[in-house]
């Protein structure tokens, strides 16, 4: 290239150099691969994580590589903290201002037995038994079953139930906490056609009995038998279910394609951690890069639109997975080794002139 005048022309004169004319940003969707971490979250669509340095500011980034810092807060490689919206003690999502999501290692706090179900089907063949009932005496009732039920500093008791058939359709229900007497709980009177009576039968039972563990006494819960049936079919029992639970450490957690964070707790429950928050822009050309994956807002780029996961303007994650790059490597060398080669072609068209003037100047 030459300069356009050989008499000092300005640095800005045509023909001085080149210079790139704008640098396009691509933001379009990568291939997204899994790994084995659960902290590890791919975007599939638009938008950004939103992160939040310990100094407060914000930046925005599309790599999903997350993992757990020291004081529980959900960091990326650079140590930007993944933001979101917090729970409350029950584990209820709270829509605030976003702030950094931090996993609570606290136990999970025990809670007493309130209610309990049971579903079963007492043999409608089973003979009516008129002795008193007594726990020590298994003639006393037709069938028994039990279920585990828990105090309010987490111990667990074992509730179990026994049914005396007294009459055609008519069944007494006796219990027993731990192996001690609770007592009579009421009766079960079944329809004709083997379902429960409910004009006659009132629903549910409240179960009350004494503790010597040292949690709150006595230990009191309902018990319902509705769906409970009578058929001329083996006793059998469909459903054993009760609402209380001992206390559980942390022992994983996951993220569902909504943001929604699940812990898993050792004594077998899950509460919700959080939920991640995304941020889309109206030109997302016009962010600023700031290195580490990550960028920032700017005038050109227009204010954040945040949203949760799967909502209008932003698209679903997906945990345990990575978005990888873009960029078709394949593609770009193959483009490199095109252009080395026009280039050594090029310059083959130099050595040609050489040899052509060096003729010339040894022709005599």
């Amino acid at each position: 290239m030459f300069a356009n005048s050989l008499a000092g022309a300005g640095s800005t004169g045509t023909g001085i150099g080149v210079s790139v004319s704008a640098v396009q940003q691509q933001f379009s969707q990568g291939n997204v691969r899994t790994t084995s971490n659960p902290l590890d979250v791919a975007i599939s669509g638009r938008g950004f994580f939103r992160m939040e340095d310990q100094g407060g500011a914000v930046t925005y980034s599309r790599n999903g590589q997350f993992h757990v810092d020291k004081d529980g807060f959900i960091v990326n490689t650079s140590g930007a903290r993944l933001t979101g919206y917090g729970v409350d003690a029950d584990g209820n999502i709270l829509i605030a201002n976003p702030g950094a999501l931090q996993l609570s290692t606290a136990q999970l706090q025990a809670t007493a037995t309130t209610e309990g179900k049971v579903g079963l089907n007492l043999d409608a063949r089973e003979a009516t038994i008129s002795k008193p009932f007594s726990l020590t005496d298994p003639t006393s009732y037709n069938k028994a079953t039990s279920l585990t039920v828990y105090d309010s500093l987490g111990n667990p008791h074992a509730m179990a139930t026994y049914f005396v058939k007294t009459a055609a359709n008519t069944w007494s229900v006796y219990g027993a906490l731990d192996g001690v007497d609770a007592g009579s709980l009421g009766s079960l009177t079944f329809n004709t056609d083997g379902s429960l009576d409910t004009t006659t039968t009132t629903m549910p039972f409240t179960v009350s009995a004494a503790l010597t563990t040292g949690a709150v006494t006595p230990l009191a819960f309902d018990l319902d038998f509705t769906g409970t049936t009578q058929f001329g079919s083996a006793f059998s029992v469909d459903t054993l279910n009760q609402d209380g639970f001992t206390s559980g450490l942390l022992s994983g957690y996951s993220i569902s394609d909504d943001g929604t964070i699940l812990g898993r707790y050792s004594n077998g429950q899950s509460r919700t951690l959080g939920q991640v928050l995304l941020a889309n822009f109206s030109n997302p050309e016009g962010l600023q890069p700031l290195g580490n994956n990550a960028w920032g807002e700017t005038a050109a780029s227009g204010q954040p639109l945040p949203g949760t996961p799967g909502s209008s303007n932003v698209g679903v994650l997906q945990s345990g997975a990575v978005e990888e790059s873009n960029v078709d490597l394949t593609r770009e060398l193959v483009n490199m080794i095109t252009a080395q080669r026009v280039y050594q072609a090029n310059a083959q068209t130099i050595k040609t002139q050489d040899a052509v003037l060096n003729t010339l100047v040894n022709l005599r």
